[in-house]
Formats: structure tokens, C-alpha cells, sequence
């Protein structure tokens, strides 16, 4: 489980740093809402950052993002997991 939680980490990484390249190349704004509700369901810091007015370095987001994507593995995993344990068995009981 530990490996799976460190892939999610690493997703969320990945995921900050095409949001990054993306920015860099194109200005997204709330004006384009179906690029900013991506951006905000993906890397939630945008919005901390927009509603604050303040910029967030990079390196922040990386850490905050990769954060939130491993909570969200540990929650995804610890379900998955015990949705397994309880699966019925088909076979005769004896």
C-alpha cells in the first residue's frame, strides 16, 4: 500500500507540473471556465491562491499537491482494500 500511496504522490506532482507548463504557455483565467474547473479539480492550490491574491512559488505547489493526491490515495486505497476483505465468497460453505 505504501508504494501505491507514493505513486499517487508522484501523480500529484505530475499533475502540478503540467498545470505549470500549461500556465506558462497560456494565461487561464476564470474567463475560460472549463480549462478552470480542470485546474481547480486537479490542483486545488489554485484556488487558494486566486481567492487570497496572492502567488504561490512552485515548489509549494508541488509539495501541497503531492500532499493532497496521497491523502487522496490513502482514503482511495484503505476503501479498496476493504471493499477485497468483504467480497463474499462463491463457493459451498461447508
Amino acid at each position: 500500500m505504501k508504494r501505491r500511496v507514493a505513486i499517487w504522490a508522484v501523480v500529484g506532482v505530475l499533475v502540478a507540473v503540467c498545470w505549470a507548463v500549461v500556465s506558462w504557455a497560456v494565461r487561464i483565467t476564470p474567463a475560460e471556465p472549463i480549462v478552470w474547473n480542470l485546474a481547480l479539480f486537479s490542483c486545488p492550490l489554485v484556488l487558494v491562491g486566486f481567492n487570497f491574491h496572492f502567488g504561490v512559488r512552485l515548489y509549494w505547489v508541488l509539495v501541497a499537491n503531492a500532499a493532497i493526491y496521497a491523502l487522496a490515495g490513502v482514503i482511495v486505497e484503505t476503501m479498496l482494500q476493504l471493499h477485497h476483505d468483504f467480497q463474499p465468497t462463491l463457493g459451498p460453505s461447508k
